[in-house]
């Protein structure tokens, strides 16, 4: 059962899973075709104000069912993550699925609206702060906040959250996901750009700490992933030459959803986790 379907036993929460196109929604499949328990979040609202638009959420939720193995349950919950009271909730209903939580991926994000550095407002860096960066974060404590102890007196800076480790193995998986900014620049994409390079900035920090409590946390930067935003007919920039350029690269293709699904789901199982606090970039070679 373990070779087969490795995380058997197991309940995940992804974020951010309300398109068929998108990421989140190969993660999840791939998490259930591993034998988890699945639990997806979404908030099709923020798709609809783009060009690819929001997908049918019932087709979504059967796509995802028809990964799940003998067994093993599912659930969604809707919540706009720019709320930061919605959280904890979210954490305690995609634990209450099964009585466990033990993987989390953050792959939502808000994306679109954004601009050059000549069109930076507060109102628009805190938009992407909020859902990208905060959000993340406080997703991640909550996650955390499952398994650690009570502390007797605040922390102060410096001191070490307190663990029951040595751990037979890891005791929860997370994954943060960052952009293409670690590699060079995104123009006009300096909100959000701003936002996923403060989760690869402080990855190493928190990994630390929620080593303590025996949970592994890498971040992944995707590399570009067609979702629908390189679609000349959904597209949000330009595409000129793109076919010209990507037909020169090793493998003539961009990245598919599936592509960081298969890496995420290795890095979940006990074969991936000695893999601990790393920034890693699955992009077929396009940074190179």
């Amino acid at each position: 059962m373990s070779r087969t379907l490795p995380l058997h036993g197991k309940t995940a929460l992804v974020t951010g899973v309300s398109r068929r196109r998108g990421i989140g929604f190969a993660v999840a499949s791939k998490l259930a075709s591993l034998g988890a328990s699945v639990v997806i979040h979404h908030h099709r609202p923020h798709d609809l104000d783009l060009p690819w638009g929001g997908d049918d959420l019932d087709a979504v939720r059967d796509g995802v069912r028809a990964h799940l193995t003998e067994g093993a349950r599912f659930a969604d919950f809707a919540a706009d993550l720019s709320d930061a009271s919605t959280i904890p909730g979210l954490i305690a209903d995609a634990a209450a699925l099964t009585g466990t939580l033990d993987v989390l991926v953050c792959n939502h994000a808000k994306s679109g609206d954004d601009g050059s550095i000549l069109d930076m407002t507060p109102e628009r860096l805190s938009a992407f702060w909020e859902v990208n960066t905060r959000a993340t974060v406080l997703l991640t404590a909550e996650f955390a906040r499952l398994r650690a102890p009570r502390p007797d007196e605040p922390r102060r800076p410096g001191d070490r959250i307190q663990g029951n480790g040595p751990y037979p193995g890891p005791q929860g998986h997370v994954f943060w996901m960052t952009s293409g900014q670690i590699h060079g620049a995104m123009r006009g994409e300096v909100a959000y750009a701003a936002s996923k390079a403060a989760l690869a900035g402080v990855t190493a920090t928190v990994a630390q700490e929620l080593l303590e409590l025996g949970i592994v946390l890498n971040t992944i930067n995707p590399g570009p992933v067609n979702t629908g935003y390189l679609d000349p007919e959904t597209t949000d920039r330009s595409l000129d030459d793109l076919d010209d350029w990507i037909a020169t690269t090793p493998f003539g293709r961009v990245g598919r959803p599936e592509d960081p699904a298969e890496l995420i789901a290795w890095l979940a199982t006990s074969a991936g986790s000695w893999v601990v606090g790393q920034v890693l970039t699955s992009d077929g070679g396009f940074s190179l």
